[in-house]
C-alpha cells in the first residue's frame, strides 16, 4: 500500500530541478544516453549519473545496455502520465514572469506526451474521433464505438492487438496547455505510431514538439474531417 511517505520520496526525486529537466527530455518516450541527458538537465554528467541511479532506483527511469552504452528511458506509461498530470497543476498555478519563447509555441501546437500526441494537434484530434461518434470520453476512462472501430482500423490500427497490451485501452489526458482531454491509453499510442509511420507527423529537433507535414495535413482531413490551422 502506498503511504504518505512513499509519496513524498517521489515528490522529493521529482521536485530537484536537474532530476525535473531529466524526467521531462524523456516525456517523448524515447530512451536517451547519459551524456544527452547532462545537457537536459544543465549539469555535470557525473551529478546526472547520481540523479539517474536514484532514478531508476526508485522505478522511475529503466534502463538498457546496448553495447558500451545504457540507454535511460521513462518506466512506464504510468510514470509518463504522473508527469503530465503535474505539468497540468503547474500550469494552473500563478504564473512566473519569462519571456515567451518558440519552443512554447511549438510544444503548445502539436507533442508526444509520453507516447501520444497533446498539444491543439492531440487535442483536436480527439474532437474530431468524438464528434465522428468514434470514441467517447468520460472523466477517468473511454470507449471504441463501433464507428470508431471502423474508422481506426481503415486507419491500419490492430485494434484486437491495442486491447492486448498491459494498459489501459482508451482514456482522456488532460492536456497541460490546452486544458482539454485528448487521447491516451493504447489506441492513443497507437494513433500516435500510425501517424509518425505514415509520415503525417515529423518529430522537431532536440524537442518533443511535432510538425504535419503537408501529407499528414491532407491526411487527418480526409480521414478525419480534421482541418489544421495554417502554420
Amino acid at each position: 500500500m502506498t503511504t504518505p511517505i512513499d509519496m513524498a520520496m517521489i515528490a522529493a526525486l521529482i521536485g530537484d530541478p536537474a532530476r525535473a529537466n531529466i524526467l521531462s527530455a524523456l516525456t517523448d518516450g524515447r530512451a536517451q544516453t547519459a551524456t544527452e541527458l547532462a545537457y537536459a538537465a544543465r549539469v555535470s554528467p557525473q551529478t546526472t549519473s547520481g540523479h539517474l541511479a536514484k532514478l531508476t532506483e526508485a522505478r522511475l527511469l529503466s534502463v538498457e545496455k546496448q553495447g558500451r552504452h545504457r540507454y535511460y528511458r521513462l518506466a512506464s506509461p504510468l510514470v509518463g502520465r504522473m508527469l503530465e498530470s503535474v505539468m497540468a497543476v503547474a500550469a494552473a498555478a500563478p504564473p512566473r514572469h519569462r519571456s515567451p519563447s518558440k519552443i512554447d509555441d511549438a510544444l503548445r501546437a502539436g507533442r508526444t506526451c509520453y507516447d501520444h500526441l497533446a498539444g491543439r494537434l492531440g487535442v483536436a484530434l480527439a474532437d474530431a474521433l468524438i464528434a465522428q461518434h468514434g470514441i467517447v470520453l468520460g472523466e477517468d476512462g473511454g470507449e471504441v464505438t463501433g464507428a470508431g472501430s471502423r474508422i481506426l482500423g481503415g486507419f491500419g490500427i490492430d485494434l484486437a492487438a491495442a486491447g492486448q497490451q498491459r494498459r489501459t485501452f482508451c482514456r482522456p489526458c488532460i492536456d497541460w496547455s490546452e486544458r482539454r482531454p485528448h487521447l491516451a491509453g493504447s489506441i492513443g499510442a497507437a494513433l500516435a505510431s500510425r501517424c509518425f509511420e505514415l509520415g503525417w507527423i515529423e518529430r522537431q529537433r532536440d524537442s518533443r514538439a511535432v510538425t504535419v507535414t503537408t501529407r499528414g495535413r491532407r491526411g487527418f482531413a480526409e480521414t478525419f474531417d480534421l482541418v489544421l490551422p495554417p502554420r
